[in-house]
C-alpha cells in the first residue's frame, strides 16, 4: 500500500481511512479485514471504529500529484484498498477531506471503487464533474453486476465520468449481455487466500470475448491462489492481458 503497491491495475493506493462492513458475498474473506487484524486492527463491522490517520498521510497524494505534473503523466490511485469510500460509518468529515485532496490533484487519476454504488448519488458532491476521476463497483456474480452496474452507470453518465468494474473475487461467471450499458473498463480477479473459493477459467476466456467483441478494455490480475502472486502465475499465455480504458495507458 502507499506509492509503491503490488496491484498491476493502478500505481499507487490510499485509504483516508481504514475499515468497512459487509454487505455480499464477495466480502466474507476480505483481504482487507484480514490484514488489518494481522496488524492489531479491529475497525470491521458496524459500529466498530475506523481507523484515521494524521496530517502526513493526507499530504501523501499531494507529493504525488507534484511529481506528476512535473513528468506530465497522469498518476492512478486506488482509493481505498483498506476501506470503502461510501461507507455509511466513514469517519465524520473524512469523506468531504476526501473530495477536496481530489480537487487539490489535477494530475492523479483517482480510481474510486465500493460495493455501495448507491451511495455515489447521496455522498458525491453535486459539483463533482472532476475529470481525474473513474467511478468503480465491485461485483462477484451475474446478481451484483446487474444490480450495481446501473447504478454506477447512471452516476457517472450523468457526470461525464468514466465507470468501470472490478470483477473481484469472482465467484460466478458474469455476462454484459444482460444491459444496454457497458462500463469503460473491466479487471477479472479470482480469489486469494487460504479460505478462497474456486473460480473458473471459462468465466475470464467468456468474458474476455464479450470484451473483444464489444471493444471494452480488458484487465487480467488473477486467477484464484494461496497469494495475489501466486493467482498471477495460474493465467495461462494468453489470458495476461492488462489493457486500459483508451488514452489511459
Amino acid at each position: 500500500m502507499g506509492k509503491n503497491t503490488g496491484i498491476a491495475w493502478t500505481d499507487s493506493t490510499w485509504n483516508p481511512w481504514w475499515g468497512c462492513t459487509k454487505v455480499s458475498p464477495g466480502c466474507d474473506n476480505c483481504y482487507a479485514e484480514t490484514f488489518d487484524k494481522r496488524v492489531g486492527g479491529d475497525h470491521w463491522g458496524k459500529g466498530a471504529p475506523r481507523r484515521t490517520f494524521g496530517l502526513k498521510h493526507w499530504e501523501e497524494p499531494r507529493k504525488w500529484n507534484h511529481e506528476a505534473s512535473k513528468t506530465g503523466k497522469q498518476h492512478r490511485v486506488f482509493c481505498g484498498s483498506m476501506c470503502d469510500i461510501m461507507d455509511d460509518e466513514a469517519p465524520e468529515g473524512a469523506r468531504e477531506r476526501l473530495w477536496q485532496l481530489i480537487f487539490e490533484t489535477p494530475c492523479l487519476t483517482w480510481q474510486l471503487l465500493t460495493k455501495r454504488p448507491q451511495r455515489y448519488h447521496r455522498y458525491l458532491p453535486k459539483s463533482f464533474v472532476f475529470d481525474n476521476v473513474w467511478l468503480g463497483t465491485t461485483c462477484e456474480d451475474q446478481k451484483f453486476y446487474d444490480i450495481r452496474l446501473p447504478i454506477v452507470a447512471a452516476d457517472a453518465m450523468e457526470r461525464g465520468l468514466k465507470f468501470w468494474v472490478s470483477y473481484e473475487p469472482a465467484l460466478g461467471p458474469v455476462t454484459m449481455r444482460n444491459l444496454s450499458m457497458r462500463p469503460d473498463w473491466i479487471i477479472f480477479g479470482g480469489e486469494s487466500g487460504h479460505g478462497r473459493r474456486p473460480m473458473e477459467e471459462k468465466w475470464a476466456r467468456d468474458l474476455l470475448a464479450e470484451c473483444q467483441e464489444l471493444n471494452i478494455p480488458f484487465f487480467m490480475k488473477q486467477f484464484g491462489g494461496l497469494t495475489p502472486n501466486a493467482g498471477k502465475k495460474l493465467i495461462p499465455a494468453d489470458l495476461l492481458i492488462h489493457q486500459f480504458p483508451a488514452g489511459e495507458q
